[in-house]
């Protein structure tokens, strides 16, 4: 795209940049290019960059409408999770989120990685087997309780109905009760301020304004191309296609379930159609998903928001080429929050100490092995004196012992 074009024309920025918030960072994607900001524990930004082809560039029918949605869907999981996964490594992190050790860091130059990226495959699917669970299987096992509690026969004008919207309620409250659970953990309350700072940013972008903390911070958290939204779009879409499933028990849970791709496909065009046009139909369907995001985006700090922008210039360079991280260092004692702050803050004590040890015994090395030289040789000399006097002690009694016998004899 031209580079003068995409600065005068905010149209075409729209859609051209999407992300995801990581741990303590932000990953921004443009086209193909890739880009992972991450905030390290010393307040320097740390940037990788790759790239991600996806299967439409290289198959043009995998471009029709739907059916692009839902390679794009399974696309961005793969995605996601190996940007999860890299943003731990830039961190040092483990498995469990804590600060690897030495033989952990030694263990990852092994090549011992294979075990980590199998775990996030097993997550990944068994994942999906619960959201499967939660979201198909048992809203029809609850939905049909209730009708066989209240006795509405299956002939009933409403038996279908009934089942339909139950469904619907369980899908939104489990939702909705997932999201407000996870949010009450530190660690995820931490990502979501860097969703808000992704948002922020694109927000920042797509209205031509000049990239910097403080431009962002006065533009809206809440996008129409949120995940949240595709998510809650999906559940709102499945609802109303309930309404035309007949059929109840294991095969209803079956057809949900084989009707899911079709769901995804729709859901990804209406939210990118959304993201391109703003009006009041737009924005009347996209309300409940910017609802969500009230719970899954938070208000980030300036620092956070210097993470967002850095990882949107790393995606763009034939628009920022000139980009540094350096330029958004933070003394890590500005930001408390941060992941890793108390572990920096346990080494710097640990260091400190340390110096502070050697700095009191370098300098009380002279007179103290001057006093130990003393107490040594004052102890040597008092050890030969009382060893003399033993000495004589005995010689005096073997002398007395000896007249003694002398005198015996005689």
């Amino acid at each position: 795209m031209d580079k003068d074009k995409c600065n005068l024309d905010l149209s075409c920025r729209k859609n051209k940049v999407g992300g995801q918030a990581v741990i303590e960072g932000v990953m921004m994607k443009n086209g193909q290019e890739v880009a992972l900001a991450v905030r390290k524990g010393d307040g320097t930004i740390e940037i990788k960059k790759s790239t991600f082809t996806p299967l439409k560039a290289k198959h043009k029918w995998l471009n029709i409408p739907i059916i692009r949605g839902i390679f794009g869907f399974f696309e961005s999981l793969v995605l996601s999770f190996k940007t999860l996964g890299s943003a731990t490594d830039m961190l040092d992190l483990d498995d469990d989120g804590k600060k690897k050790d030495d033989k952990d860091k030694e263990k990852k130059k092994d090549g011992s990685s294979t075990s980590t990226i199998l775990m996030m495959g097993v997550s990944l699917v068994l994942g999906l087997c619960l959201a499967l669970f939660l979201f198909s299987a048992l809203p029809t096992i609850v939905a049909e309780l209730l009708v066989d509690v209240f006795d509405i026969e299956q002939d009933s004008s409403l038996y279908f109905p009934i089942m339909a919207v139950t469904e619907g309620v369980m899908k939104v409250a489990i939702f909705i009760g997932y999201l407000l659970l996870v949010s009450l953990m530190k660690d995820i309350r931490r990502t979501f301020e860097y969703h808000g700072a992704e948002h922020k940013s694109i927000a920042c972008f797509e209205k031509g304004l000049e990239l910097t903390p403080e431009n962002a911070k006065k533009c809206t958290r809440y996008h129409p191309r949120c995940g949240t939204s595709f998510m809650f779009v999906m559940i709102l879409l499945s609802i109303i296609i309930g309404l035309f499933i007949q059929i109840d028990g294991p095969l209803r849970i079956i057809v949900k379930i084989a009707i899911l791709p079709l769901i995804m496909g729709i859901g990804y065009e209406f939210i990118m159609l959304a993201g391109k046009h703003d009006n009041k139909l737009t924005r009347a369907l996209s309300a409940p998903g910017l609802w969500m995001q009230r719970i899954t985006t938070k208000e980030p700090n300036e620092y956070q928001l210097a993470v967002a922008i850095c990882a949107i210039k790393a995606s763009m360079p034939e628009l920022f080429p000139d980009f540094s991280p350096e330029e958004y260092f933070m003394n890590p004692e500005d930001d408390k929050k941060h992941l890793l702050y108390e572990d920096k803050k346990s080494e710097k004590k640990g260091t400190d100490k340390g110096a502070a040890t050697d700095e009191a015994n370098k300098n009380s090395d002279t007179p103290k092995d001057e006093k130990q030289r003393k107490a040594i040789c004052f102890g040597k000399d008092a050890f030969k004196s009382t060893s003399a006097k033993i000495s004589a002690g005995k010689r005096g009694k073997e002398s007395k012992n000896i007249s003694v016998t002398i005198k015996s004899y005689k």
